[in-house]
Parts: C-alpha cells; sequence; structure tokens
C-alpha cells in the first residue's frame, strides 16, 4: 500500500520538485519502505511505497515506454492479466501488480481499468497522447482527492497533502458540513473542504494536459439487472466459489497476512477461509472492551479462531487512549467520520502491525449480501403497509407480513430505533422512510446554535439523497437500500479502513468486495437474496457450513460498540469538555454549548451525538483553525 501526489500545471509553468515533495512528506505512513519522484516540464508524481509484492523490483514511479505510473493499491487478478498480455507478446520487467497496469494500458487503454479485479487508485501520464488517466476502485477502497483551478490540477491519496501545497487553503463547505450532520459522510464527491474533491469510485478522469480538461467516465456501478433465469442453487454455488476464490486471491502476499476477527458471520468467514492458504497458523486480531459484556465479543472470536487453528490476539482499548489519541486521529482521517468504531479500529490496527503487514477483514458484507437491520425494519412496515392498503409498491411481494414474523426476534435490541422511525411520517414513499432510517441528525439541531439551526436546509439534502436512492433502475425497496449503501454509506466506512491500517503501515484487504460477487448478488431476485426479510439469508445458505454454528446463530448485532456514553461521564468527561466547552469552540459560534454541556449526562448508549460533535470541533481545530 502507497501514497501518491501529481501535480499537473499549464504548459509553461514547470513543476517545482521541492513543493511536489513537501506534499508528499505527509504521506510518510502510507509508504515507510521506498520513495520516487518523477518530473517532465509541467508534470510530476511523487510516490511512496509500502512493500507487498515483488519487494525488489515494485520501484514507482515506473515507466514503460510513454506512459508513467504512480499506484496505490493491489490488483489481485494481476498474475491472469499479466499471462493474458504475455500471450499476446507483452515481455514484462519486474514481477509487480504496477508493471500490469502499465502494459495493460498500453494494450487496451484507459478502458483496462474495467479488466482490473482489485483495490487501487493511480495517476496515469500517457506523454504520447498528452494525457493523464486518474482511476479509483470500483467500491472506493483506496481513495484519491484532487484540487482544480485554470492553472493546474493537484492530486493525492490523502486531503492532508493537498492542503500543504501553498495555494490551497482549508475552507469549510457549509453543504458538507449538512451531509456529515445527517448521514456522518458526504454525499457524491464532495469533501468538508471547499474546492477538493474526490475521484468517485468507480470511475476514472480522462485529463488532456493542454488545457487541463477534465472529462468523468464511470466504468463500474451495481446494475441490478435482475437473473430470472437462474435457480438459488445457482446462486449459492456462484456465491461460493466466488467468496472461496477471492480470499485466494487475496491472500498473494510476499509479505505477512493475518484477519481482523470480530466473532461476526463476515469477519468470521474471511477468516476460515484464509485459514486455508496460510502457510502457518493464521493470526487474528480482536478488538474489545472490559466496560461490559455488550462491548466484547471475544468470546465468538475464540471460537472462530479455535476453529481454524488460528493464533488469536484480543486487543482491549482504554479510556485513556481515546483521550490521547483522538485529536491525532482527527488529523489522520482528515474529515469527521461515521462512528467511533474509528477509535478501536485504529488501536487494534497499531497491534496488529506489530505482527503482520498485512490484514484481511470482513468490511462490505452488510452492504453486498443486506446485513443491517435498518432493511428488516423498512420492510416491516412495507409488510404492514401492503397488508392494510393491499397493494405492493415495488411490484412483487419480497417481504409479507406472515412471511417477515420469524425474523423479527433480531429486532429486540433496535427497539428504541423502530420507537424513533415510526415517531411520525408512517406509510410514506420508500425514499423518505429510507432517509429517515439513515438520517442522524434527529435531535442534533437542537444542539447547534441558532444561526447555524435556521440554515440547515433538510429538504435540501433530502433532495441530494433522493438522487442517489432513486438512481437504479429497479422498483425493489431491497435494491435501493443496498444500492445506497454500496455507493454512498461503504465509502466512508472504507474511509476509515484505509485510514486505520495506513496510519501503521498496514495493508488492508476487504475480500467480499469483489467486483464479481458484487455483480453476482446484485444480479439476483431480490426475493430471493432477502427471504422473509432474513439479513444475509443467501450468504447464510452459502456458506453456512464453513462458519462455526454458534456464531451462524447469533442473533445479536454488535458492529464495535464503543462505551462513549460512560467515558463523558467518567474520567473522559474532562476531554470532552476542554473540547466542546471550550472558549476557543464558543466563539466558533455554531454549537449551543448549554445543550451540548447537558448532552454529555444525557447520551445514550451507542448514540452517536456526542460522537459526531467532538469530531467536528476537532476536524475545525485541527485544519481550518491551523490554516
Amino acid at each position: 500500500m502507497c501514497g501518491l501526489v501529481g501535480i499537473f500545471q499549464r504548459p509553461g509553468n514547470h513543476v517545482d520538485g521541492s513543493v511536489l515533495s513537501g506534499m508528499a512528506q505527509v504521506l510518510r505512513h502510507r509508504g515507510p519502505d521506498d520513495e520516487g519522484q518523477w518530473i517532465d516540464g509541467e508534470v510530476g508524481l511523487h510516490h511512496l511505497r509500502l512493500s507487498v509484492i515483488d519487494l525488489q523490483t515494485g520501484h514507482q514511479p515506473m515507466t514503460f515506454g510513454p506512459a508513467v505510473v504512480a499506484f496505490n493499491g493491489e490488483i489481485y487478478n494481476y498474475v491472469e492479466l499479466r499471462d493474458e498480455l504475455k500471450a499476446g507478446g507483452a515481455e514484462f520487467r519486474t514481477s509487480s501488480d504496477t508493471e500490469v497496469i502499465l502494459q495493460g494500458y498500453m494494450r487496451y487503454g484507459p478502458g483496462f481499468v474495467e479488466r482490473l479485479n482489485g483495490m487501487f487508485a493511480f495517476l496515469l501520464v500517457d506523454r504520447a497522447r498528452g494525457i493523464v488517466v486518474a482511476a479509483r476502485d470500483h467500491f472506493g477502497i483506496k481513495p484519491l482527492y484532487f484540487h482544480a483551478t485554470s492553472e493546474r490540477l493537484l492530486f493525492a491519496s490523502e486531503i492532508k497533502a493537498l492542503l500543504r501545497h501553498p495555494d490551497v487553503h482549508a475552507t469549510p463547505e457549509p453543504s458538507a458540513i449538512r451531509d456529515y450532520l445527517t448521514f456522518q459522510f458526504c454525499l457524491s464527491d464532495a469533501t468538508l473542504f471547499h474546492g477538493i474533491r474526490k475521484v468517485l469510485p468507480g470511475h476514472y478522469l480522462v485529463i488532456d494536459l493542454g488545457d487541463l480538461s477534465v472529462r468523468d467516465n464511470l466504468y463500474w456501478e451495481p446494475k441490478f439487472d435482475v437473473d430470472h433465469d437462474h435457480t438459488e442453487l445457482y446462486f449459492k454455488d456462484r456465491i461460493r466459489e466466488t467468496l472461496c476464490d477471492s480470499v485466494r486471491l487475496q491472500m498473494r502476499s510476499d509479505v505477512p497476512v493475518g484477519t481482523y476477527l470480530s466473532g461476526g458471520t463476515d469477519s468470521s468467514l474471511v477468516t476460515m477461509l484464509a485459514s486455508r492458504h496460510a502457510g502457518e497458523p493464521l493470526k487474528t486480531f480482536t478488538g474489545a472492551f472490559r466496560e461490559g459484556p455488550e462491548f466484547d465479543e471475544s468470546s465468538y472470536a475464540r471460537i472462530a479462531a479455535d476453529a481454524c487453528n488460528a493464533k488469536s490476539f484480543v486487543i482491549y482499548p482504554t479510556e485513556q487512549q481515546f483521550v490521547d489519541l483522538m485529536p491525532r486521529l482527527a488529523w489522520q482521517m482528515d474529515e469527521p467520520v461515521a462512528g467511533p468504531g474509528l477509535f478501536p479500529q485504529y488501536v487494534v490496527s497499531g497491534f496488529a502491525r506489530q505482527q503482520v503487514t498485512v490484514s484481511l477483514g470482513g468490511q462490505g458484507g452488510d452492504e453486498i449480501f443486506g446485513g443491517y437491520a435498518r432493511y428488516v425494519v423498512a420492510y416491516l412496515e412495507q409488510a404492514i403497509k401492503g397488508a392494510i392498503f393491499e397493494n405492493n409498491e415495488e411490484g412483487e411481494h419480497i417481504v409479507s407480513l406472515k412471511s417477515i414474523l420469524p425474523n423479527l426476534p433480531y429486532l429486540k435490541q433496535y427497539v428504541p430505533m423502530i420507537r424513533d422511525f415510526w415517531a411520525d411520517g408512517a406509510f410514506e414513499p420508500m425514499d423518505r422512510r429510507y432517509f429517515r432510517l439513515v438520517d442522524r441528525s434527529g435531535g442534533m439541531t437542537g444542539l447547534f446554535s441558532g444561526d447555524f439551526a435556521a440554515a440547515f436546509d433538510h429538504e435540501g439534502t433530502f433532495a441530494r439523497f433522493q438522487s442517489v436512492f432513486n438512481h437504479p433502475e429497479t422498483q425493489s425497496y431491497f435494491n435501493r437500500m443496498t444500492h445506497f449503501d454500496i455507493v454512498a454509506s461503504l465509502p466512508a466506512l472504507l474511509h476509515v479502513e484505509d485510514r486505520v491500517s495506513m496510519a501503521h503501515s498496514l495493508e488492508s484487504r476487504v475480500p467480499l468486495l469483489d467486483r464479481r460477487l458484487a455483480d453476482l448478488v446484485t444480479s439476483m431476485p431480490p426475493s430471493m437474496k432477502f427471504k422473509g426479510a432474513e439479513m444475509k439469508y443467501v450468504l447464510k445458505r452459502a456458506v453456512g457450513d464453513i462458519i462455526p454454528a454458534a456464531i451462524l446463530a447469533r442473533k445479536e448485532k454488535m458492529g464495535f460498540p464503543v462505551p462513549l456514553h460512560l467515558w463523558a461521564k467518567s474520567k473522559a468527561r474532562d476531554f470532552f469538555a476542554d473540547v466542546l466547552l471550550s472558549d476557543r469552540c464558543r466563539q466558533r459560534g455554531l454549537f449551543d454549548v448549554a445543550s451540548v454541556e447537558r448532552q454529555m449526562d444525557r447520551e445514550n448508549a451507542f448514540g452517536r451525538r456526542l460522537w459526531g460533535l467532538l469530531n467536528l470541533e476537532l476536524w475545525h481545530r485541527t485544519f481550518i483553525d491551523a490554516a
């Protein structure tokens, strides 16, 4: 895994190597093993490398003919692609996946990106055609940001590198802040910094070096072209086959590999499959808290580790570590992020790096296979609505009131969410109802100043949500919900995954996010993959015999809970007060400080209001005040 920076300027305005290098140095944590710079007049690339494959000859930026590339990520099918290119006459100088990108581009052009199976972000300069290709993987596993003016285009793996350029200034983007307070991530290509944008997942940009014009190309998105010709057995067999192959490919490495293991279905599945390809006992890494059993699922993680003879490590982050690390994490993350799970993930990743260089995890399983309780809550309302009004908005009955009953016990721990969901607006259109399920701003606006709350354009935010939620050509509520989560909320979770691992120079891989698997599952009839509103129905049927029975039978879902509400009333209270009740925070004028102080005593278990406020203030201090 690596860090990269690119500067592309108007003809006649040569790149300053010291500026390029200065931008790259803040990414040192992403690539401690090697460093390279390439400048050709108005074009410059800088690369910092974490060596994982081809440790000796994978130096970057790498050149082949007129093409030069700086690449961050891993191409898991690089061996197969290299064989295909060799069969066509290509001769390779290295055994790296980086050279496969170069030679593939020279053979097929920018569209070669469609053939890649992996996690990647790269900048490829084609001097012969006078263009740059800036590409990002299908799901947004690897980051790529840019800042554009009439004089230059700047790219970097992290926002903080862009801010090192003398002409880039840290200024808040108000609409993005409203997005964060609503979803705890930004929609589309926005960031919280005015003028800094993301290359979207599944897209590549083509930049003309003559006039710096940019053409955006979508090369992949979840399609939901439903295949009605095949049986459930066919899909289960294909899912199992693809999952096994994805883990096999992602175990390719020239350095030690382990797994993150929470004890849930997804991480347990990845661990069980990975152990088949480990030459020695696999090392697994689990995080838990000592504040009570509701914050500790390590007993399930041990079941999975024992089942595959893995060497299990359990890490217990502490309240004091939270206080000590949060200011650092605000810098590491670039933007406020979704959920306090960031903190224990960071601590676990730091421990894992002492043992391995690569770690596989279960991210993406909930979005691909439908593993969130909110899907069941949404369909409970739909089933009641259909029974009352004797109709079906989806055109086919995916879930009936009778079929959903056996799966309702999974919602016991979500009763507060259900009460809030049904507090008003029942039986509205599907987009309005799902927006309510994912909207985290309820009660938040009362914690902000009157001026800020008055400017909060809730309907404008909903309109932006609609443009994503209603985009796929499907009537299926389930497909629309999972589509939104794949293209909008999943990249925010992957943002955390990338930053907490790369902060420690650890490469994190996510085998459930294989493009082939996503294409397969999105092509399934919704009634087949979400039968009776059972979460991950088809995944459990496809690989249930691989996962220990005790884990498969779990009805509670923990999702790395953090005892934040306990800490806000304990030793960490001074930390919350120092940040949220400080003179600096008061002068900023965003928060109603009296309401915030009351919230410190009233925060619900697993609530995110304090987390959102804390992150937003630390972000302002770290980036906006510092600027």
